[in-house]
């Protein structure tokens, strides 16, 4: 490309940046992930789940502590009473007023079932765990959403200087077959086809802006900005590969440190504690009871004027279940095959993930490849136009034949910009089925 192109070029990028740095907000990755991560509803949602999770891991939750409670009760009656008797009397009494009050404290506790509360306790605290490793999914996925959007919108905006750039040399041409007609070495049609052109070049530059629009709508959504439609530009402006991936890193790591493995883990973890929670019947069980009452009793009509009771009670309840329509037995059975299907869900998931990791690193890899060899297709295209606009400026080619010159470099600045980022949408594929997402953050 010439020194003149080249300006051009330039000129037109710096155009399209320049503006909007001054007048809009200015986000690197890191920004857009700090607010995505701080208020994207997904994720807010994931936090407050597991909250509950947590609130949830507590002894009293899983039964270690006794139950306390306070009962007391106020009743009366109001009677008109009329006897007859055998010999002929009458005995009556009306408006007969009596009173009962009772109160209790009541203390209820589970000594032993099985180990089932020290089984619950560890169930709790596992799916504490478990919360939390959804809520680092959750945050995960979309850290991944945000830098794929985020380099989706810096391509999309290469895409559209790409496109200005296809305008700037259409006009350049039509003002150069303009001259010639002016001065009679050109002929009308040239002049018209030019002009075709350059309608059909700002039309896909008009289309273009509206892709770029929607880009940075959907990374504003992403990070659950106030307002989705807020202009913005980046502070990158290109698309930067990681070359140095490495296969066998990136392996085990990922069986290590993968978050879908991790839950799949715990959920082996939590069907072995249902399977003894259900083994946990087979034992006996034994209970505390205890108590303290006062009861109060007040007649408006009797030979006892009031009377009152107070004292505590005790108790131990011992317990088996000795049978139940074998209906343990059956729980015990599927909680069994529970565990099984676990075992297998995991090795399923273990698999799946090995062979992504594969595919996903193929195509890194692959794509790393085609890059280099974009990047020279691209130095010779333009190397080629150099030389045809000075031909076609000479009148030694044909309109049709510099469309086609033009075309082939504008193909080929696509092309790069789509191995490019195709090569990070795999990179990024990489650092989150490894567990290293968050290393974008850092």
């Amino acid at each position: 490309m010439n020194l003149k192109m080249k300006y051009l070029y330039l000129s037109l990028v710096l155009l399209a940046i320049l503006p909007d740095a001054f007048s809009q907000s200015v986000y690197g990755l890191k920004e857009c992930i700090g607010i995505g991560l701080e208020r994207n509803f997904s994720l807010l949602i994931a936090r407050n789940n597991e909250s509950i999770a947590r609130n949830n891991y507590t002894p009293g939750n899983a039964g270690y502590l006794p139950s306390l409670g306070l009962n007391s009760s106020y009743s009366g009656s109001l009677t008109d009473t009329r006897q007859k008797m055998t010999d002929g009397t009458t005995n009556s009494s009306n408006g007969v007023y009596n009173t009962a009050s009772a109160n209790s404290v009541s203390l209820g506790w589970t000594l032993f079932s099985g180990f089932n509360v020290r089984t619950t306790y560890k169930k709790l605290g596992e799916l504490k765990r478990q919360g939390e490793l959804n809520t680092r999914l959750t945050a995960e996925n979309l850290v991944s959403e945000i830098i794929s959007g985020y380099y989706s919108y810096i391509q999309q905006v290469q895409l559209l200087n790409n496109m200005k750039y296809a305008v700037a040399l259409s006009k350049e041409r039509l003002r150069i077959d303009e001259d010639r007609y002016l001065l009679g070495s050109g002929s009308k049609l040239e002049v018209l086809q030019s002009r075709v052109y350059l309608n059909a070049d700002s039309s896909r530059l008009s289309k273009q802006s509206e892709v770029v629009r929607t880009a940075q709508v959907k990374l504003n959504e992403l990070m659950a900005a106030d307002d989705v439609g807020a202009n913005f530009v980046t502070k990158d402006t290109a698309i930067q590969v990681n070359p140095d991936l490495l296969y066998e890193n990136l392996l085990d790591e990922t069986l290590s440190d993968n978050t879908s493995l991790l839950i799949a883990t715990g959920n082996r973890t939590l069907s072995e504690y249902d399977y003894k929670i259900i083994s946990s019947r087979t034992y006996p069980y034994l209970n505390l009871s205890s108590g303290y009452s006062y009861n109060m009793y007040n007649y408006s009509s009797s030979s006892t004027k009031s009377s009152a009771s107070k004292g505590m009670n005790y108790g131990l309840t011992l317990g088996f279940n000795l049978f139940d329509g074998f209906t343990q037995r059956r729980s015990i059975r599927n909680a069994t095959i529970d565990m099984q299907n676990k075992v297998l869900l995991y090795q399923q998931l273990e698999q799946g993930i090995r062979a992504d990791l594969i595919t996903i690193f193929n195509a890194y890899n692959n794509n790393l490849r085609l890059i280099t060899l974009e990047k020279q297709n691209l130095s010779t295209a333009s190397e080629n136009l150099d030389i045809a606009l000075e031909r076609y400026k000479l009148g030694s080619l044909s309109g049709i034949d510099l469309r086609e010159v033009q075309k082939s470099l504008l193909d080929a600045r696509e092309s790069l910009l789509s191995i490019q980022y195709q090569a990070k949408i795999a990179e990024i594929s990489l650092m989150l089925i490894s567990g290293k997402i968050m290393e974008y953050y850092k």
